[in-house]
């Protein structure tokens, strides 16, 4: 079941809330029964057509759903340069973690910087996942700085990236990731991950999963 969310922050931010299927029932929004744990997905740059339906987030929802997690696909305000983006992605953590004991975070490309920049402010997240993030949106929005405050947190952190990427600056994230540390995996394909969508939600959910669902 998916309902849609009007996240509150000030910015025109619209969000799809898909839920598991719980035996309770009842609204995922209002005072029934609902999973107890749930991942805010962050999609890629809106100005190349990067919404809340990408196939990546929508596979990593599916896998996630299926797991008993729900999951916030939301979609940006207006273009800010990723200074407003990391601002909706916060809200949309906010939205979160008011209504739900566990919360993750997840973002595809422009939004998996957004994503771990975001994580580096939010210690009390279950964990981040990262696919195919680029070094840096701005001077304030640096996926490779946040790395370190991520460990310095305790956040739990993975870096998903595909090996023939010729469109995002990942390298330095990786590198950064793997001098920390944190927990990296390479897909064999394009930035796109063409094919391989199912592949990547098993793998977020796998590692989200974990964390969100542990001691549950």
């Amino acid at each position: 079941m998916s309902d849609t969310v009007l996240v509150p922050g000030g910015r025109d931010v619209r969000a799809t809330l898909d839920t598991a299927a719980s035996d309770g029932g009842g609204d995922a929004i209002g005072d029934g029964s609902r999973a107890d744990s749930v991942v805010v997905a962050c999609p890629p740059h809106p100005q190349q057509r990067g919404h809340r339906g990408d196939e990546r987030l929508t596979a990593v929802s599916d896998a996630l759903t299926d797991r008993g997690i729900d999951c916030l696909r939301f979609d940006y305000g207006d273009w800010d340069e990723g200074y407003g983006e990391s601002t909706d992605a916060d809200n949309a953590v906010g939205w979160a973690a008011d209504r739900y004991e566990r919360v993750g975070l997840f973002g595809f490309s422009f939004g998996a910087t957004v994503a771990l920049v975001t994580a580096a402010s939010r210690p009390g997240l279950a964990g981040v996942c990262a696919l195919a993030p680029t070094a840096r949106l701005n001077p304030d929005v640096d996926a490779v700085a946040a790395l370190d405050d991520l460990v310095d947190l305790g956040v739990a952190t993975q870096i998903l990236y595909a090996t023939r990427d010729s469109t995002a600056d990942w390298e330095p994230v990786v590198e950064r990731a793997k001098e920390l540390g944190i927990e990296t995996r390479s897909f064999e394909s394009d930035h796109f991950f063409v094919g391989r969508s199912g592949d990547v939600g098993e793998a977020v959910a796998g590692f989200l999963g974990g964390r969100l669902l542990e001691d549950l």
